[in-house]
């Protein structure tokens, strides 16, 4: 199936699904969701494509079940969308981002949207022009008017459709800048990194004006990376209004890691006073330590008022799915353990 009949399908889809049951004759009961306050999310951006590829999801009985709506049953009140600007296969593009919005609300979910500005993955490792903008990668003006013309245009888009988005990140991961060369963060000078912030901010704020826009990098453990970059931007005359983490703990150092992240947390959101989101987490699917890490990072993010809340990675991943194994569904596609801390 393509990308434009899946996404056809899709919108369809969200017009007709409920919330699904052992049986159809089955009455359904009634559920109450508790979708404020404290951010319980799922970065859920592979999904479509996992559903185009054949993939299946299932609840803890081994019936079949639409996977947002199992996830929602599980706990989670949010859902982080990335959104890539013109993807080779449309996957993450605006149209597919559309439908995965499409599909939240209709659940009540919120949501927060993640500017890659790239036309494919943006992390600490690259940070990639897209094809379109390589005509500006040495002019700032016009580099500029590119973020902010996209960011208009995808949430433009969201905002017709009827959607709200509550967070926004301007870049992924963006340790040392985005929109390399020329976003690149070196010898300490922030300036073009931040003009190209604001620009993503200005329009972001244009559409939604009440969206928290996040500055999101990794390593939620290490407080240097964070100083660093936050100073240097402060310096810059950045504007962000929540600073976004990302933490992956391993099974020989989930303890410490957690320990470290918590506290940077807090020490975060009183050096900048503002507060602080968890955009990313993630463990072995199979590691024995997975349910007691996220338990121990929801609770601790619970109770520190300067946190928003916590976006597990891509959860629904599951048997070898694009290489990645730190989704939070078994072999079979079930959900495991891991996904308990999201109930309370």
């Amino acid at each position: 199936m393509n990308i434009k009949s899946f996404l056809l399908a899709a919108l369809a889809f969200i017009t007709l699904s409920s919330c699904s049951d052992d049986t159809n004759t089955t009455p359904q009961t009634e559920h109450t969701y508790d979708m404020t306050g404290f951010a319980k999310g799922a970065d859920i951006s592979w999904l479509t494509e996992m559903e185009a590829s054949g993939k299946k999801f299932y609840n803890a009985k081994g019936s079949e079940q639409d996977c947002m709506t199992l996830l929602r049953d599980l706990g989670t009140n949010s859902v982080r969308i990335r959104v890539w600007v013109d993807p080779a296969d449309g996957w993450s593009g605006k149209q597919d981002v559309l439908v995965k919005a499409g599909r939240a609300k209709m659940l009540g979910e919120r949501i927060m949207i993640d500017f890659h500005y790239s036309d494919s993955w943006a992390d600490p490792g690259k940070q990639n022009i897209p094809a379109a903008w390589t005509d500006f990668k040495d002019d700032l003006t016009k580099m500029k008017a590119a973020v902010a013309e996209h960011t208009k245009d995808v949430l433009t888009t969201l905002k017709d459709n009827g959607i709200d988005v509550e967070w926004i990140q301007i870049g992924n991961e963006t340790r040392t800048g985005m929109l390399w060369p020329l976003g690149l963060v070196s010898d300490n000078k922030f300036d073009n990194y931040a003009a190209l912030n604001n620009a993503g901010y200005d329009a972001a704020k244009a559409v939604y004006p009440d969206a928290q826009c996040i500055i999101h990098i990794d390593r939620g453990n290490e407080i240097g990376g964070f100083t660093w970059m936050f100073d240097g931007l402060k310096a810059a005359g950045a504007k962000w209004d929540v600073i976004g983490m990302s933490l992956y703990p391993e099974d020989d150092n989930w303890q410490t890691v957690t320990d470290d992240c918590l506290k940077n947390i807090s020490t975060l959101a009183s050096r900048y006073n503002c507060k602080v989101m968890v955009c990313e987490i993630g463990m072995a699917w199979d590691s024995e330590n997975g349910a007691a890490m996220m338990k121990k990072m929801v609770e601790g993010c619970k109770a520190k008022p300067e946190c928003l809340g916590i976006f597990y990675w891509e959860p629904e991943c599951y048997g070898g799915w694009n290489d990645y194994n730190k989704g939070a569904f078994d072999s079979n596609g079930k959900p495991t353990a891991t996904l308990d801390a999201f109930k309370k």
